[in-house]
């Protein structure tokens, strides 16, 4: 036996939403890295001296790394601890509710094939809970966010396949394309998060507000 709190999200949810918009505005940044460097191999490639340039472009690439990883980092740390959150707060508002243990909140995003769909099943049973009473909300927002998160991944596979025979400055000209094309799709996939932790959040708290499952009182789940 556990006992599980009916929490507030909001803390969590706007900060998990801030995190997630400083990643899409690196990615941005990314992007017209990205653009700079484009240019730089397209030039090459038509024999064009590009040194300076180069080296300009080499600095806003690093930048952009430098940029995104801590940022990434805290964005998911502080992702995960909301959707732990408003996971248990589903479990809470419908305890018979969830395909998948609460374990999986965290362990499906690095398990391998399984991170294919589970965090999207986890997502749409909380979604589900978390609706008003008597109210079936459509869950097509998740799914359009996980639809944006695989096309992601598997640009960025292609993107790691190009990687290994990218020699020539037309070939790095086309890595460098795709690795564009990954980072705008990231950031689709991010605005997209944004608006599901933002919605989910809202709805939890109408719900608790409403009286919904008494949130000063605990609930006992087996």
């Amino acid at each position: 036996m556990s006992v599980v709190w009916l929490r507030s999200p909001v803390g969590l949810g706007r900060a998990t939403a801030v995190l997630l918009g400083a990643v899409v505005a690196g990615q941005f940044f990314s992007l017209w890295a990205g653009g700079v460097t484009y240019g730089v191999y397209d030039d090459l490639a038509a024999g064009v001296d590009v040194v300076e340039r180069a080296e300009d472009a080499d600095r806003l690439t690093n930048l952009a790394a430098m940029i995104q990883t801590p940022l990434l980092i805290a964005a998911v740390v502080v992702y995960l601890c909301w959707f732990w959150r408003v996971r248990v707060n589903g479990e809470v508002f419908e305890p018979g509710g969830h395909a998948k243990a609460r374990g999986w909140v965290i362990g499906a995003w690095f398990v391998p094939v399984v991170n294919l769909w589970f965090p999207r099943r986890l997502m749409v049973d909380v979604w589900n809970a978390s609706a008003p009473l008597g109210r079936t909300v459509s869950p097509a927002l998740v799914n359009v966010w996980w639809a944006a998160w695989i096309l992601w991944l598997l640009a960025g596979r292609v993107g790691a396949a190009m990687v290994r025979h990218a020699d020539t400055a037309a070939e790095l000209r086309r890595l460098t394309g795709m690795t564009m094309v990954t980072d705008a799709v990231e950031a689709v996939a991010g605005v997209l998060a944004i608006l599901v932790v933002l919605r989910v959040t809202r709805m939890q708290n109408e719900k608790a507000l409403a009286g919904a499952w008494t949130a000063a009182l605990p609930v006992r789940m087996g």
